[in-house]
Formats: C-alpha cells, structure tokens, sequence
C-alpha cells in the first residue's frame, strides 16, 4: 500500500507505556480478534442526522432485524473473538521505549485512519449524514474504554458509548505469526474493519442491535452478531474500494486483506484451535463469509451492497 508522505489522523491518542494498576480478564479470549464492545444498559449511542436515502437504506437493515422477532433492550457485551473482558487480576503495564518501526507502524496506522476518515466523510456527506471521526486509541497491555476494561488479549476492538477504537498494536505481530495474514493491507483492513463499526454505529445500526439483544438467546445473539460483523466487513471493503481508486494499492495488497479475512474465519479459528467446528458458536462469520462480504463492498462502493441483515446467510 502507497501511504508514505500522505496525511495522518490527529484523531489519535496515544497512551502506550502509561503504568497503570487494573484488574485483567480471568476469561481470556483464546482468539484476541477484538471487534465491538456493547456498553450495557446506555442508549443514544448513535449520532447523526439521516437522508431520505439512508433512513431508507436502514429501513431495510432493520426489516431483517425485526423479522427476527428481536424486540427488547438488552445490556450484554459483544467482542469479535467470544468471551467478554471482566474480573481482571492485577496488573500493571511495563513502560517501553518505542523502537524505529513500533514508530513506523504508529504513522501507518495514523494515515489508514486518515484515509478512512477522507472515505466516509465524503460517503456520508452524500447521503446527507454528518460523520463525527472516531478516535484511535493506542494502548499497551491494558485499558479502560467507556465500555469497560479490556487487555491486549481482546484484540482491537470499538466502543460506541465513547465513539473509540482500541488497539494494542503488537496484535498486529499476532496477525502474522499466529494468524498467517502478514502485509501492510491485512493491517489497513484489521483498522478499516473497527472504523466499519463506528459507521455502524453512527447510521444506528449498533444503537439497534444492543437494544434488540435483551430477548435473545445465545444462538440468536449468535446469529445477529455475524450480520453485524460481516457488514464491518464490506464496510471495510468499501473503504478498500476508494482507496484503490486514489491508486494507492500496490500488487497483492488485496490478496493480503482477502487472506486475512480468511484467517480469521471462525470456522477456519476454531479448526485450528480445537480440530474441529461448531456452526452455533459462529459470531463472526466463516472465512468464505468474510472474504466474500469484504470482496462485495471492494468491488461496488456502495452502502446499499453491504445489507447483510436480509442476505442469505
């Protein structure tokens, strides 16, 4: 990806190496993909005003929604990788010299987020929507978010209730060991994805799902959260779309997203963790899934190709 010399965010803060003294998840997320925070029983988390075009698209997200039979509030946390952070055992982060790429990687990030901020200030704009630009919040081993604590082992992740994304970037080491999605682009599309959940979060898609999931039952909460994930993921994709067309992508860059979807999958995850799957335990999507919502958004460009909640899935 072409980002050197480009603009870099200001919307970024900067918190790694601050000691602190927290409790840390005792239910560790055996997966650290991080994903959404759901603040719990807190309302009037998106913001925004809405185009007849985009009352009208959200109209038909949430058909889908309701065909569900969802109807109630609910206070429960949702995260990409499973297992909500709580009960932390002390802790305290270490402060560490920042090396020349740990540098490196901080620019990269801070001109992804800029880029993604140029995308959907001119998506929203036409469709008559005001985009309030989230945060980055760069953290090390631990920190405390408006949707509560969270360690490193969560993986990014966004809070709606502070319009924040969380990351510790040594995840991005995991990516690529761990996870076999190295590259510049798996990178962009990890950070595309969270910033997907701040859209969400401002056409009142996650606002809609948090007070829906009090009446759910494990399977359906499930089922929902895959929706909503996979359309991060073609939001993600959209943002991928525009990048290319500035001309910014270099040869493979979008193989390097595609396989990081794939290794992500949770099909493909629990293969890998355990030997074999369980399809009701799914809230993220399977790797086919990722690949192909992301490769949706990449190829048209459009909000209206991101509907996820009435696609067969």
């Amino acid at each position: 990806m072409r980002w050197k010399g480009r603009r870099q965010s200001s919307n970024i803060e900067d918190v790694r190496g601050r000691s602190s003294s927290r409790t840390r998840s005792s239910g560790r997320n055996p997966f650290g993909r991080g994903g959404i925070r759901l603040p719990s029983r807190r309302g009037g988390v998106g913001r925004g005003g809405m185009s007849f075009k985009s009352i009208l698209l959200i109209g038909v997200v949430f058909l889908g929604l309701w065909a569900f039979g969802l109807v109630s509030p609910s206070d429960v946390l949702t995260q990409m990788g499973g297992a909500p952070t709580s009960n932390f055992e002390q802790t305290t982060t270490q402060t560490r010299q920042p090396s020349q790429s740990a540098d490196e990687m901080t620019q990269f990030i801070a001109t992804v987020l800029a880029e993604t901020e140029d995308v959907w200030n001119g998506v929203m704009r036409a469709e008559g929507v005001n985009y309030p630009e989230p945060v980055l919040k760069l953290f090390s081993n631990q920190v405390q978010s408006a949707c509560g604590f969270a360690s490193s082992a969560s993986g990014p992740f966004y809070c709606p209730a502070d319009s924040k994304i969380y990351i510790d970037l040594t995840f991005y080491d995991e990516l690529a060991t761990r996870f076999g999605a190295a590259g510049d682009f798996a990178q962009a599309y990890v950070l595309a994805h969270e910033v997907g959940h701040h859209v969400q979060n401002v056409i009142g898609v996650l606002p809609k799902f948090n007070q829906m999931r009090r009446s759910m039952s494990k399977a359906e909460e499930n089922r929902m959260s895959v929706r909503v994930e996979l359309q991060a993921d073609c939001f993600a994709g959209i943002w991928g779309y525009y990048t290319a067309q500035k001309g910014l992508l270099e040869r493979g860059d979008l193989e390097e997203a595609l396989n990081a979807a794939n290794q992500i999958g949770d099909d493909t995850i629990q293969k890998r963790t355990q030997g074999f799957i369980v399809p009701e335990s799914f809230n993220h999507g399977t790797s086919a899934q990722r690949k192909e919502w992301f490769s949706r958004g990449f190829e048209t460009g459009r909000l209206s190709a991101c509907d996820t909640f009435n696609a067969q899935i």
